[in-house]
């Protein structure tokens, strides 16, 4: 069999499998929607929950984050939030190109903050013009695929789904429409976070409560973008055309690309993250696919929720932590010095080479207390 040909069976078997398992389940939802999954005994939803205080949350692309309160509401509440569905071309690094799955058109998809004990309820839409079905697996909710089994949508489809967050902590959340189709997905682009805020808000080993003055949102990717026979990556003309070839730089597990954001170097020089000096900010950090070790450069973070338990008693004082593949962490910092400060994985080869860094611009008044150059650079004499 030809390359090309085999190229093509992958494509057309593994894009047929998914479509195939959607449009089943579609007909046997279709025949009697009670809200779960076919085939069980359903527990329909009391009127308690249906006449519940209802809230929208308005999404933000990343780094930003929603606006939030680290205080518990009085009662639990339904928080709705909207996502559709982009399949995009974005230009990685300049002249390297690589068509994103994005929830709400963004890589990664925006950060959804709520409280321990909301339920969230989601309307996902796919684009009209896209060309493949996708989902929304929450790793915050419980049941049902998180979800997975209950959103597969397909190019002009929406689906509602509301789930409650009972545990709190930092989650990832992915596209997975089955197979070989969802790592396929998730590298290019289709994941995100989720925030479930403890009762009683955030607090130290002490168990004293604290706060933050402002939140970033580092979602971090690994790209595969294949290449040709004179190492050039290449470029195709729509969401599916490189699926054959991408699976093969895949399996590899050597990623032609490591960044936050869509990009290398996304959040840099004129896009860098702000802050200034006294000033706290929490950094959630997910990644979907990989390992990945957190660092400050310059800091050295105040507490640290490794796997995102928020909930549970903050690690605190470290240099570098490690965030499991399939997870989110939180770190919090409070800035005593002005400077542009770099926050990176801590894989040196991946952050300079591939691009996972940041930088954060703080402003303020230096302190020589804390540190001093206490002699400029001069000949010395031997």
């Amino acid at each position: 069999m030809k390359a090309s040909t085999f190229r093509q069976s992958l494509l057309c078997a593994a894009i047929s499998a998914c479509m195939f398992g959607t449009a089943a389940y579609a007909q046997e939802a279709a025949a009697e929607h009670t809200g779960g999954i076919p085939g069980y005994e359903v527990i329909k939803a009391t009127d308690t929950l249906l006449n519940m205080t209802r809230v929208k949350q308005t999404l933000v692309a990343p780094p930003g984050v929603p606006e939030h309160t680290l205080e518990s509401p009085a009662s639990p509440r339904i928080v709705e939030v909207e996502m559709t569905i982009e399949e995009k071309e974005i230009e990685v690094e300049p002249g390297v190109f690589m068509w994103a799955f994005a929830f709400n058109g963004t890589v990664p998809g925006p950060m959804i903050i709520v409280h321990e004990g909301d339920w969230v309820e989601l309307t996902l839409r796919n684009a009209v013009k896209n060309q493949l079905v996708h989902n929304i697996d929450f790793h915050a909710s419980t049941g049902a695929l998180g979800g997975g089994e209950l959103t597969q949508v397909q190019p002009g489809q929406e689906v509602k789904l509301r789930f409650q967050a009972l545990k709190p902590g930092v989650f990832v959340y992915h596209c997975a429409p089955g197979g070989s189709m969802v790592p396929w997905h998730v590298v290019h682009g289709m994941n995100g976070a989720l925030t479930v805020i403890p009762k009683g808000g955030l607090k130290d080993k002490n168990g004293k409560p604290i706060k933050y003055d402002k939140a970033y949102y580092l979602g971090e990717q690994d790209f595969y973008i294949p290449t040709d026979k004179d190492g050039k990556f290449k470029r195709y003309p729509d969401a599916v055309s490189s699926m054959a070839e991408d699976k093969l730089v895949m399996d590899k597990l050597i990623p032609s690309h490591v960044v936050f954001g869509d990009r290398k170097m996304a959040y840099t020089g004129e896009n860098a993250l702000t802050s200034k000096v006294g000033e706290t900010v929490m950094f959630y950090h997910s990644q979907s696919n990989r390992q990945s070790y957190p660092h400050l450069i310059g800091g050295h973070f105040n507490q640290v929720w490794e796997r995102g338990n928020l909930a549970d008693m903050p690690a605190e004082g470290l240099e570098t932590y490690v965030l499991a593949a399939g997870s989110a962490g939180a770190s919090m910092y409070t800035f005593k010095q002005p400077g542009v400060y770099v926050y990176l994985s801590h894989n040196l080869i991946e952050a300079f080479n591939l691009g996972v860094l940041a930088q954060v611009k703080v402003d303020g008044t230096w302190d020589n207390n804390i540190m001093e150059q206490v002699e400029a650079p001069h000949e010395f004499k031997e």
